[in-house]
């Protein structure tokens, strides 16, 4: 990465969240921001990466349900956010099936927020962690990541839209 990029992860707290932190922390970019809703889960991955980073990278841990566009947008702002990787969603499908409204809500809600904050602050990338249960989806949280991915999918084929969107599915 270049020295001053400065990059945000969502989820950061989460299985795939923290993993993101840490390979994307071992390439030294300028900042770090990761965003998580889950004390506890925020603050163990920002410990561990206090303790692996280099003096160089900025480590800011921010305590904020990703469905909170304003918050958003102004921490895009004010770090002159570069790339976010949004991996910020619900992923354990019992529980979603228990739970289906909370699972559209969080899902889809954290998607958009995300997207919108980042088009207002011209971030350069976001990239959607998605889900194979995506593919022919059978349950809630395999449908709202689909519905994700296709939301993602409209916002990149707008034509006066700075922000470059893609999606990955682990």
């Amino acid at each position: 990465f270049n020295k001053k990029i400065s990059i945000c992860i969502t989820g950061a707290g989460g299985s795939i969240g923290s993993e993101l932190c840490r390979q994307i922390l071992s390439m030294n970019p300028y900042k770090l921001i990761i965003i998580d809703f889950c004390e506890y889960n925020l603050y163990k991955i920002y410990e561990e990466l206090k303790e692996l980073k280099n003096s160089e990278t900025k480590l800011v841990a921010k305590l904020l349900n990703a469905k909170n566009q304003i918050k958003l947008e102004d921490i895009f702002k004010e770090h002159k956010i570069k790339i976010v990787y949004h991996a910020a969603a619900y992923k354990h499908v019992p529980l979603v099936e228990i739970n289906k409204i909370e699972g559209i809500r969080n899902n889809l809600a954290t998607t958009s927020a995300v997207s919108m904050a980042a088009i207002k602050n011209n971030v350069d990338k976001v990239v959607l962690i998605s889900s194979d249960k995506a593919v022919r989806p059978t349950n809630i949280m395999g449908a709202t990541k689909l519905l994700s991915e296709l939301m993602i999918k409209e916002l990149s084929s707008l034509s006066n839209c700075k922000t470059i969107f893609s999606t990955v599915r682990f």
